[in-house]
């Protein structure tokens, strides 16, 4: 098998375990590109993305480019001289970049495409209830999320398990994917499908839309499993959220309580649960952050909260 040469561009900590795949398999990672440093935190210290802060401790090249298409940018990439560009959480590419490695460029993505295309695959499907997502790897081409699929893995989604928990089961099962695309790309054995061979005529195929405050918002008039799926679809992070006396909350965790009744919106039983009403039962919150305060266990809130 060919030892490729490759250019991993990617951000954030999802990205990591695929670029230390890569880097320890056969293949030569000879550079990174990755955002701009930021600044950060209290003391707003300027803070390396994790895909660089990797780079940096393996003595990886890396380019940081504020626009894709500078010039001096695209000389450098080339400069590089890579066989495949591997693209894992990053920005969306201009053509120029894409099609410039002689293999093409290469996408991992955290749903079975064509399902979920978009910036929130994770959230999106236990948000809706699935009970499998996959990986998916994929060429580049012009709409995103669109190309031809080299290879998918389906990973499911336990009942209670939250974005959080997929995530981490995804970019470990993405990283081994990805050397594997890589590696049937250099031997040649890589076969690529059309995404519309890959779904059922007619068949419902839903979208992953970034997600906004807004879209994070609790609707207690659901049924108790669909705020237990929009709960923990957002868990940790944007975080689900309610109101109660005027105050926001956010919901990290709870179990469903399906058939309870309860007489007003919000209660405690006095046993250590918080509840909250739904259209067939009660949601009974596990984990919360009152506004203002840090993120705790409902017994620690209840210690201290007065309705």
């Amino acid at each position: 098998m060919k030892s490729l040469r490759i250019v991993f561009m990617g951000t954030p900590e999802f990205a990591v375990a695929s670029l230390e795949a890569l880097h320890q398999s056969a293949h030569h990672v000879v550079g990174v590109v990755t955002v701009a440093d930021k600044p950060a935190g209290r003391g707003l210290q300027m803070q390396m993305s994790a895909v660089k802060q990797f780079a940096v401790a393996n003595d990886i090249p890396v380019l940081q480019p504020l626009k894709l298409r500078d010039p001096d940018f695209l000389e450098a990439l080339a400069e590089w001289k890579a066989d495949l560009f591997v693209i894992v959480a990053f920005r969306m590419l201009p053509e120029v970049v894409w099609q410039m490695p002689p293999m093409g460029s290469i996408n991992l993505h955290g749903s079975l495409l064509p399902r979920y295309r978009g910036a929130a695959p994770i959230n999106r499907a236990i948000m809706n209830g699935d009970r499998e997502t996959g990986v998916t790897t994929f060429f580049l081409q012009h709409e995103i999320d669109t190309g031809r699929v080299i290879r998918r893995e389906t990973i499911a989604i336990g009942d209670d398990m939250t974005a959080g928990e997929l995530h981490d089961v995804m970019m470990i099962a993405g990283a081994r994917v990805l050397v594997e695309t890589v590696d049937a790309i250099a031997d040649g054995s890589a076969e690529a499908t059309a995404q519309e061979n890959l779904s059922a005529p007619g068949a419902d195929v839903p979208s992953a839309p970034k997600i906004f405050k807004e879209d994070c918002k609790i609707d207690w008039t659901q049924s108790v499993l669909e705020v237990h799926n929009h709960v923990r679809g957002l868990s940790p992070y944007p975080a689900a959220w309610t109101e109660v006396n005027g105050k926001l909350f956010k919901i990290y965790r709870g179990i469903p309580l399906v058939g309870k009744t309860m007489s007003t919106p919000f209660e405690t039983d006095g046993k250590g649960a918080f509840l909250f009403r739904c259209a067939d039962g009660a949601y009974s919150v596990l984990s919360l952050q009152p506004e203002g305060k840090k993120r705790m266990d409902v017994e620690e809130f209840l210690r201290g909260w007065r309705s």
